[in-house]
């Protein structure tokens, strides 16, 4: 025994199978106004057009009023603040990191001209009033103000740019606001120190002129990140919140909106504002939101601007993480008021029994009496929704209606209030669970083991069904590299039956899927056949094939060296498994150090020499197997092969 057992070292001998292991003034078209960082927004009234700034790509991008770009600008480097002269027909554009401003067509985007400003910092803001783009320049404790004015051609000698034009001292570079309806001010917001310093100029005769100033002590605001003036009337507005009137040469406060951040007034009055991620709108002086504008829980709006006809809002709203980017959105009737509307009907019902269905309509500017709201029922026989009849608002908002849902699944009540000349539409709609009943699924064969390459029938029964009378078969074979697939979709026949065929070369989930109808659940049922691996092995270097008693043996001589070859149906990483067993007083014996696993080469084959035994009268037998786990791989059943028996003579 030991001698043969030390002598089947099992060498492995693999077949033949090898083992392997932009530039500037040109204008381009887009689809969507997009921008990594936000670098300025303006809405040109005369073109129609909005101007947004990339920072981060040194772009101005040009749009309609849907949003849709037209076209871009490149090469305006880092740029930072843009504004729109009086007459609509230029844009201009600030771009501190090449200290310019730029002249850009707001028709054609043909850049007409590029002004050279002499700082280290700036321009960062800019705003066009009295003729001239004003814009802010310094560092943090010395800025000031200068200006450009478009008519000096510099071929005269006349330098356009003026510098140092801001009549007091000022910290950072200052915020700049101006108002179509007040032409030749100028709004200055102090942004270098963390006070409320700003002021308000005179510049109709293009040598600014104080109107007002508040030096920083902070008892207006704990400092400045947004500064409007207000159309008529002496005011300006900080943070978006803050109202401050201006008179004899001081600042006084004098109201101020709940929360807000930033803002832009329209030239009506009407007030839109960032608040939370929420952009709200409101009437002058108004403590009640006149329409909200939700951007979702994750936005942040950073910039906005009304359109000078005051037909909507434009505003810049990122998601996500900051590197998120940010879109242009048009914000539509902002002068409406937006209706609150809720819906309330139960999470679960009964179908075919009657169920209610509550809610409120309510709103800040007073709704007309007996408003009437229209309701949609959407379920699985109406999928496109069914109209039902019309609700009545009662005087205090509130409102009922009763419903008997003909379909179960899920039912979807929609309720719309179509608006009215002060109030914008609304809709909200809420869900109810309605009950169907269950029908019988089943399917065959669960649980059975077939020969590799078995053409296997699977057969899925449907019991009683409302309308659907259609079963999908899918069959997912074991491993990662063949997905779920789709045998057959149909109706069973009158039997209530549909079969699909499946080629059995590894164990496979069989699925049978009822995807339900108005009045009876969806349904699946999963049946799993079991796969042989096909297993042949050969034996090679005897000299002849003989029975001893009743059983075939393979005769070698004692010094003589069996080779088994195996062919398995192949996966990745598999493995056959070899036994060898040695015959002793009438018991078959495994030797020392069997069994063993040989990895298979890529074609399926694996040979392995058993060695020389050296010594005569002995009998072996040898089989190849696949065990599932064992063998490398799950994708197949346990496969024992047949035993080969084997007979040494001198």
């Amino acid at each position: 025994m030991r001698s043969i057992s030390t002598a089947t070292a099992l060498a492995v001998l693999f077949g033949s199978a090898a083992l392997s292991v932009g530039v500037a003034g040109t204008a381009s078209a887009a689809s969507a106004a997009r921008v990594t960082s936000p670098g300025g927004l303006a809405v040109d009234g005369a073109v129609k057009r909005v101007f947004v700034g990339d920072s981060t790509e040194g772009t101005v991008a040009a749009t309609d009023y849907s949003g849709t770009v037209l076209g871009s600008v490149g090469g305006v480097t880092g740029v930072s603040d843009l504004a729109v002269s009086d007459d609509g027909s230029t844009v201009y554009a600030a771009a501190p990191q090449i200290h310019e401003i730029w002249a850009i067509d707001a028709s054609t985007l043909a850049v007409q001209a590029r002004y050279t400003v002499s700082t280290n910092d700036g321009p960062v803001h800019v705003a066009f009033s009295g003729g001239k783009v004003w814009f802010s320049y310094g560092d943090q404790w010395d800025g000031d103000l200068g200006s450009v004015d478009p008519t000096v051609d510099p071929a005269s000698g006349t330098d356009p740019v003026t510098l140092g034009q801001f009549p007091l001292k000022v910290w950072g570079q200052a915020l700049l606001d101006t108002d179509p309806n007040q032409p030749g001010i100028l709004a200055v917001g102090e942004t270098g120190l963390s006070t409320d310093s700003m002021g308000v100029l005179d510049v109709s005769s293009g040598k600014p002129t104080l109107i007002a100033w508040h030096h920083g002590d902070y008892s207006l605001n704990d400092g400045i990140g947004d500064i409007d003036l207000v159309p008529g009337g002496k005011q300006v507005l900080v943070n978006g919140k803050n109202r401050d009137a201006y008179a004899d040469g001081r600042f006084t406060a004098a109201g101020s909106y709940p929360g807000g951040r930033l803002a832009d007034i329209a030239s009506n009055g009407l007030l839109a504002q960032v608040s939370g991620t929420k952009v709200l709108t409101y009437q002058p002086s108004a403590t009640l939101p006149l329409h909200t504008y939700d951007q979702g829980s994750t936005s942040r709006t950073v910039d906005l601007a009304w359109a000078p006809d005051d037909s909507r809002v434009f505003a810049l709203v990122g998601t996500g993480t900051e590197s998120g980017g940010y879109t242009l959105k048009a914000l539509t009737d902002p002068a409406l008021n937006s209706p609150t509307l809720t819906v309330k009907a139960p999470a679960t019902a009964t179908r075919a029994k009657a169920l209610t269905v509550t809610g409120k309509l309510t709103a800040s500017v007073p709704l007309p009496a007996g408003v009437k709201l229209q309701v949609t029922r959407t379920d699985l026989d109406s999928p496109s929704g069914k109209a039902l009849p019309a609700v009545t608002v009662k005087s205090d908002g509130t409102y009922s209606f009763s419903d008997t849902p003909p379909a179960g699944g899920t039912v979807t009540y929609k309720v719309t209030y179509t608006g009215d000349a002060a109030h914008s539409a609304v809709t909200a709609a809420d869900k109810v669970d309605v009950s169907r009943a269950s029908t019988s699924l089943s399917l065959n064969n669960n649980g059975k083991v077939y020969a590799y390459g078995a053409d296997v029938k699977f057969t899925a029964h449907l019991g009683t069904t409302y309308k659907n009378r259609t079963v999908e078969i899918w069959a997912n074979p074991y491993g990662g590299d063949k997905p779920n697939k789709l045998l057959r979709t149909g109706k069973v026949d009158s039997h209530g039956n549909i079969s699909a065929t499946v080629d059995m070369t590894r164990d496979t989930d069989v699925t049978a899927v009822f995807k339900g109808d108005a009045r009876y659940k969806p349904k699946t049922v999963k049946s799993t056949g079991y796969a042989k691996v096909k297993n042949a092995t050969v034996v090679s270097k005897h000299y002849k094939k003989a029975k001893i008693g009743s059983t075939t043996y393979y005769w070698f001589h004692k010094n003589s060296a069996p080779v088994i070859t195996t062919t398995m149906s192949y996966y990745p990483g598999r493995k056959e498994r070899v036994d060898l067993q040695v015959y002793y007083q009438g018991e078959w014996y495994s030797t020392e150090g069997s069994s063993q696993y040989f990895k298979l080469a890529s074609n399926g084959k694996c040979a392995v020499n058993l060695g020389a035994p050296g010594q005569s009268g002995l009998k072996a037998r040898v089989r190849s197997s696949y065990l599932n786990g064992s063998s490398g791989d799950t994708v197949n059943t346990t496969t024992y092969g047949s035993w080969k028996y084997l007979y040494f003579s001198n």
